[in-house]
């Protein structure tokens, strides 16, 4: 599985920013790690220099190797926890999801004999 981090210049107040929030994904998606190829990672603060509550914002997007990408946005005063209630819904989905063909998969037909 393959980790892309992306951020717009306002958000990286420290150098390890980057590097906490994809071992929080990794640690927290790993289970998941055979069946995605990659999850790519955007922070940004939506209003910049202005202060205010919930401006920082963290997008995942899951690629899974069969089927479209999942994508979550998650919003907080902080960009650690935006990212951290991010990767925990976008976990929810990928188990929805990959639950839901766990159960529905179908055996493959049997041979016909003529």
């Amino acid at each position: 599985m393959q980790v892309q981090f992306n951020s717009d210049s306002s958000v990286m107040g420290t150098e390890n920013v980057a590097e906490r929030i994809e071992a929080n994904v990794r640690s927290k998606l790993a289970r998941f790690e055979d069946r995605l190829t990659r999850v790519e990672i955007h922070v940004r603060d939506e209003n910049g220099a202005k202060g205010g509550g919930d401006d920082k914002a963290c997008t995942i997007e899951a690629r899974p190797r069969s089927g479209k990408p999942i994508s979550v946005t998650e919003h907080d005063s902080k960009v650690d926890d935006a990212a951290r209630k991010a990767v925990n819904t976008l976990a929810q989905r990928l188990e929805r999801t990959f639950g839901k063909e766990q159960r529905h998969a179908h055996d493959p037909r049997p041979e016909k004999i003529l």
